[in-house]
């Protein structure tokens, strides 16, 4: 069966990744972007395939959101998967950072990292349940549990947003719908390429025994199989692509 899938923030890195896995296993793909929808159309243009669609939304913007999902399910016929990916990473040191600044980046890092993967979810809800049952894959971070000492926003924002996951597990099962989360690490990509071309970069490969960080079709795959009717009673799990570079028990 091609299955219709949602991912947002697919433009790039590792939504881009995700998108081509779903692609690649004969599924048609919504890409969404906020701003950048020339990578968005190249990236639907590229894919496995045919069928796929771009569609555009800032996720700080609950009707926008709304629309996006309602014009995914619409244009690829159902609505199967929902991959909440987007997110931003923006730095904000507690001890040199202005109060303006520290209101500003947690008001943004919430709105779009959890206040929008909540609401695409509420959105997904109806669609899914048309479709008899579905799934969604929220992509969260191993910040969420050793902690962001630079970017605290973000680190609360993707521990939120694991506890998001998994009351929607609990809720939406009697719906035949799972959820669950990826976790990765540092991943290769245009988001994190300053860090990791930066001083601190060798330091951050070497956090993982195998000494490099995660490349995105890593992330990709495992967020493919949860998708999958075979991880259905995975629903609520939360699965580190970090190459141990954190372990929690």
């Amino acid at each position: 069966m091609t299955r219709g899938v949602l991912v947002t923030g697919a433009s790039r890195g590792i939504g881009r990744a995700v998108a081509e896995a779903f692609a690649k296993a004969g599924d048609r793909v919504a890409v969404h972007y906020n701003s950048a929808a020339r990578q968005a159309g190249e990236v639907a243009g590229a894919l496995h395939g045919d069928g796929h669609v771009v569609v555009q939304a800032d996720l700080a913007d609950a009707a926008a959101v709304r629309r996006a999902v309602d014009t995914a399910a619409e244009r690829l016929g159902r609505l199967d998967v929902l991959v909440n990916n987007a997110g931003v990473y923006l730095a904000h040191p507690p001890l040199s950072t202005s109060y303006e600044q520290w209101q500003e980046v947690w008001s943004a890092t919430l709105a779009t990292n959890l206040t929008g993967a909540a609401n695409a979810t509420f959105c997904a809800v109806p669609h899914l349940s048309a479709a008899g049952g579905g799934t969604i894959v929220n992509v969260s971070s191993r910040g969420a549990f050793r902690g962001e000492p630079d970017h605290p926003a973000y680190g609360a924002s993707k521990a939120a947003l694991n506890g998001f996951g998994q009351s929607m597990a609990l809720a939406l099962a009697p719906q035949h719908i799972s959820v669950a989360t990826v976790a990765p690490g540092f991943v290769d990509t245009d988001m994190a390429r300053e860090i990791l071309d930066g001083p601190q970069g060798e330091a951050i490969r070497q956090q993982s025994p195998f000494g490099r960080v995660a490349r995105p079709e890593e992330v990709a795959a495992a967020v493919l199989w949860l998708a999958s009717p075979e991880a259905v009673f995975a629903s609520g799990t939360i699965i580190d692509v970090n190459g141990a570079s954190y372990l929690r028990s």
